[in-house]
């Protein structure tokens, strides 16, 4: 980090999860300086990556809310990036389930909420089409709505992405650079961490579940962030025939709720619960979490919790006291706040990117669009895609991508490499792990993860 204090950046964006990086990318497609800020040391490692993988089209958001707005644009901006960028999804659609009268009651109430907030095609279904969409569920059901567009996406890749795009079109990105003070000096702002500093005359807080404390440090006292934990058990890939389609609960105006989902790697899902904490460094999966999940999995798909467990885990949304974004402009101080983004960041990314350049370009901040922007594809790392141990071609050209590395998930030598080579590169194997889902099947590293030490021992010693 020598340098950087000489340097005064147009934008510092702080924090690189799926709303930071998305910012950033928009904003490298101007003729401006701008810089990432992110305190691990990989973008993507926070809320952004550890949730249930769902693109949602906002059908249930509370309508005239800017989630709702939001979501509905990011949606169809989503439908054109994913392809772009190569970013694993698929469009399997969601069955919500009534399995008691009060929810089968409620459901007129959620078709109505979705087509006020622009999701015409979600329409109510017949305890006999349920069943026809999804045999393997339990037996007790009353009825159900069918909500086509919602998907299941690669929430390692989109991030990743959004960041090698921004980094072509000259965007910076610090890492490990943990904020400890902002302060305004007459013509730009100091961020400092540990005795390195950045100067740039504008910032953007997109810190997640820090966002209140970076607020904070520009003066507001609004709003409160209380992380909420969500747990969440995966299934192994032989469960994938029990679940077609993403079997959503009833939402209430505190969470979701529990939902049974394929993943983009082949697995099922169950989850998430939602608990509020304290602490915001508390990832941890709990005995009660776990017990309330497998409950609630016994209700919906019992055959289920016959199957092998492959992981658990626990992802913190960055929930505020208010129930919508705590999205500010402050023109007058050089600051946009972007906090109290929860769960849904991942599908309303793009659309809250749009916003804030929309803003700013009211603000006549940006000026032209370069010429010659530049995007990328990432690796093809969900289960559908034809992977490189499956290419002859990329094998012919590099026998690396033959040779197997992580058996479970078939990644191979030639993937991990890559990783180093990246436009934000893996420096650690946590960092490879996301951009190649390595040691995330059966064995969870078992046999593959000392490989990989050395492999990433070998590439820093060179």
């Amino acid at each position: 980090m020598l340098g950087l204090s000489e340097k005064i950046y147009d934008f510092a964006v702080i924090g690189a999860g799926v709303v930071g990086t998305a910012i950033t990318r928009e904003l490298s497609h101007y003729h401006k300086n701008v810089v990432l800020i992110e305190a691990e040391n990989d973008i993507g490692t926070g809320t952004s990556k550890a949730n249930t993988s769902i693109w949602h089209t906002g059908y249930d958001a509370k309508p005239g809310t800017l989630e709702a707005q939001l979501l509905t644009r990011s949606y169809e901006l989503l439908k054109d990036y994913v392809e772009l960028a190569g970013i694993p999804n698929e469009r399997l659609g969601a069955v919500l389930v009534a399995w008691n009268e009060d929810q089968f009651n409620a459901l007129p109430q959620i078709v109505e909420k979705a087509h006020r907030n622009g999701v015409t095609d979600v329409e109510q279904i017949s305890v006999e089409k349920v069943y026809e969409l999804e045999p393997g569920i339990n037996k007790n059901a009353l009825g159900g709505i069918i909500v086509p567009g919602e998907s299941i996406i690669c929430t390692y890749s989109l991030p990743l992405a959004m960041g090698y795009d921004a980094v072509l079109n000259d965007a910076e990105i610090i890492r490990g650079f943990r904020v400890d003070t902002i302060d305004k000096q007459e013509d730009f702002y100091s961020i400092k961490s540990n005795g390195n500093e950045i100067k740039s005359k504008y910032v953007i807080n997109c810190a997640g579940l820090f966002s209140d404390k970076i607020d904070n440090m520009l003066g507001h006292q609004r709003f409160t962030v209380t992380p909420r934990r969500g747990e969440l058990i995966v299934f192994d890939k032989l469960a994938s025939s029990l679940v077609n389609h993403i079997l959503l609960p009833i939402p209430t105006s505190i969470t979701k709720g529990v939902l049974v989902s394929p993943t983009v790697f082949g697995n099922i899902m169950l989850g998430p619960t939602a608990e509020d904490l304290d602490d915001k460094t508390n990832k941890g999966t709990s005995e009660q979490g776990i017990e309330s999940l497998w409950a609630k999995g016994e209700q919906i798909v019992s055959p289920l919790l016959k199957e092998q467990v492959t992981a658990t885990y626990a992802g913190l949304r960055a929930a505020t006291e208010h129930s919508d974004y705590q999205l500010f402009f402050h023109p007058e101080q050089n600051y946009i706040c972007v906090g109290g983004i929860r769960s849904t960041g991942v599908s309303s990314c793009l659309g809250i990117a749009e916003y804030v350049r929309n803003h700013l370009n009211e603000l006549n901040m940006l000026g032209p669009v370069k010429q010659d922007i530049k995007s990328c594809k990432v690796p093809k790392i969900g289960e559908h895609n034809i992977r490189p141990y499956q290419d002859a071609e990329m094998i012919k050209k590099d026998p690396d991508f033959g040779r197997i590395i992580c058996h479970c998930e078939r990644v191979t030598l030639g993937e991990i490499k890559e990783t180093f080579n990246a436009p934000v590169p893996a420096v650690d194997f946590e960092g490879i792990k996301r951009r190649t889902r390595c040691s995330q099947g059966r064995c969870q590293g078992f046999h593959c993860q000392a490989d990989i030490y050395s492999i990433l021992e070998n590439y820093n010693k060179n």
